[in-house]
């Protein structure tokens, strides 16, 4: 489905098709225009494996257990055997039900293990390699209409070598939801609003996070309409199916838990029992405060500094005048990371979605000379390698 989607997107960014009126033509054009930043995309995540082989060769761990068989990729491929209905009680207190993990990752799964010969782990695998790369190339595409191809083949290896980017080759959702949103709000930004509306459902499928991809299409189809409001009200059949379609995935889910569980306010209640929910952040700002008023300081300083700089990043992207609907999606994203209690080590994870707070960044690197680009990405591709070995490695969850 998504690799439909991809490939009729891809045409509608490329030039008309050629005197044959073939499609394939022009998706074939648009995947050689796309090629460069999917070739240093890949480069990036086979540095990462590569140094994760490494690391796990001395530390006599496996890598492929470390990438598909802990913390949250454990429940997906539970969820993928069994279905829904585990419950896990811990002593104190907490309750984690696999009701929190939205459907869409251990369906497709489970699909996979039926028809190949493959576990529900190496399918969560072989999905977050497939739409990883996938991802990479609607960043790119964004990249590539705002801005030009240069900015969206850096806009997407940036993507690759994020801190923690080795979370995109896990058995985890972040990978299959980044491409969902990356060509939603692509399809947003090029009024292809049936597809829009499909992305934004299918990403609220995956992850709590696929409002953000509802919020661009609604702020995209009012772009679209306000300007006729002014002289007569008439959208398309297709922008209303679009906006219509946009948050079924979500709000299914939501309501299935609620008749699941009995309770209106079910989802939300499985969250809590995780420890999780939106609190406006007052959790996240108390975890740092305390950090910063015990020794040594540095966490809490560099906390504070990380966030000093995701905030002047959003600022940026308003600066530079970025889409409305791209604002949406990227300014929701970060709210939802930053003001979401919980486990606190994964907000550079839930951050993984953000790639609009690339865009700046990525249109500075792209006005240097390739050579300094190549080794400034190079360099950091290096460092988010060594970072993700290390980070896999440790005791607690990505």
């Amino acid at each position: 489905m998504i690799i439909v989607a991809v490939t009729d997107l891809a045409q509608a960014g490329t030039a008309p098709l050629s005197d044959d009126g073939r499609p394939g033509r022009a998706a074939g054009r648009a995947l050689r225009r796309a090629a460069p930043a999917l070739l240093a995309y890949a480069g990036t995540r086979l540095l990462g494996l590569v140094v994760l082989a490494i690391w796990g060769a001395f530390a006599d761990k496996s890598p492929h257990q470390l990438l598909s068989a802990r913390w949250d990729s454990l429940w997906y491929t539970r969820i993928a055997e069994e279905g829904y209905g585990y419950t896990l009680h811990l002593p104190d207190g907490a309750v984690h039900s696999n009701l929190a993990f939205f459907p869409l990752l251990p369906g497709l799964e489970r699909v996979i293990s039926a028809i190949a010969p493959l576990d529900a782990a190496d399918a969560g695998l072989l999905v977050s390699s497939v739409t990883s790369l996938l991802a990479a190339w609607g960043i790119f595409a964004i990249g590539d209409l705002l801005y030009g191809r240069r900015v969206g083949v850096t806009l997407a290896v940036l993507w690759g070598v994020l801190p923690v980017g080795i979370v995109q080759s896990m058995a985890y959702s972040e990978s299959l939801f980044t491409a969902l949103a990356a060509w939603g709000v692509y399809a947003a930004l090029t009024r292809r609003w049936l597809w829009a509306g499909l992305c934004a459902a299918l990403a609220g499928l995956t992850r709590p996070v696929g409002a953000a991809v509802v919020a661009a299409v609604w702020v995209a189809a009012a772009v679209e309409l306000l300007p006729e409001g002014r002289r007569r009200f008439q959208p398309s059949l297709r922008l209303l199916a679009g906006v219509v379609l946009a948050p079924l995935g979500w709000l299914g889910y939501v309501v299935w838990v609620a008749f699941r569980t009995g309770s209106a306010t079910g989802y939300f209640d499985v969250q809590n029992g995780w420890g999780n929910g939106f609190d406006g952040g007052l959790a996240f700002a108390g975890f740092i405060g305390g950090l910063v008023i015990e020794p040594p300081f540095v966490g809490g300083i560099g906390l504070l500094l990380g966030v000093g700089a995701l905030i002047w990043l959003a600022a940026r992207c308003v600066r530079q005048r970025q889409p409305l609907p791209l604002l949406a999606y990227g300014g929701a994203v970060l709210v939802l990371a930053l003001a979401a209690k919980g486990y606190f080590g994964s907000k550079p994870r839930l951050l993984i979605p953000a790639f609009p707070l690339l865009l700046p960044v990525a249109v500075a690197l792209a006005r240097l000379r390739p050579v300094r680009t190549a080794l400034i990405l190079g360099s950091v591709g290096l460092a988010s390698a060594v970072y993700g070995a290390f980070w896999l490695h440790g005791s607690g969850p990505p």
